[in-house]
């Protein structure tokens, strides 16, 4: 039988100034993007495609390295994100491993709104038979939890201040997408 776990996550996230610039901001998709996941562990693939590597997680003895791709679509006002294939390595001979994410960013009237679920459904790997299905999927629950709780803690801290940098960059008449996220707004 198969293990299955979800979690959700939603965003209320009121943003103070310009809150009028958000939905131009969105539409910047691949600066969003970088701004959401970490951009070391980021590919481009092409327009509105990326392979996300997340970091090694430990589930109990074993290391997995989920390696994700997304696709964005972008409409006025709104970003959304989803998995459209996912490579599991570390846990041996799983190969039914199937990973949903579907997410969306949106500008609202005081700031940014959003909604994220994350669902993996995989047999139970061979090293694992022993431990009692529900344990693990409680634990793939709260793994999957956390795994969206960095993303929401992310967005709240890094994207909004990549978008005060944003703004910063076209008040001076510029874009920057390739600006550096992680130290501050680049000088043009």
């Amino acid at each position: 039988m198969p293990l299955a776990f979800s979690a959700s996550q939603q965003l209320q996230l009121a943003v103070d100034d310009r809150q009028q610039q958000l939905a131009a901001y969105l539409a910047d998709e691949d600066r969003v993007v970088k701004a959401l996941l970490d951009p070391t562990q980021l590919e481009r693939l092409g327009p509105g495609r990326y392979r996300y590597a997340v970091t090694h997680l430990q589930v109990f003895q074993l290391q997995i390295h989920p390696v994700v791709e997304l696709c964005t679509h972008v409409q006025p006002g709104r970003l959304e994100l989803e998995a459209s294939d996912c490579q599991l390595e570390g846990l041996g001979l799983v190969d039914d491993f199937q990973l949903t994410l579907g997410s969306w960013l949106a500008a609202g009237e005081e700031g940014l709104e959003g909604e994220a679920t994350l669902a993996v459904q995989v047999s139970q790997p061979p090293l694992l038979r022993l431990i009692p299905a529900r344990v693990l999927e409680s634990t793939g629950k709260t793994l999957l939890a956390g795994i969206l709780g960095g993303i929401k803690h992310r967005v709240g801290q890094q994207l909004v201040d990549d978008f005060q940098c944003w703004c910063a960059e076209h008040d001076r008449g510029g874009s920057r997408s390739e600006a550096p996220l992680s130290t501050g707004c680049a000088e043009s």
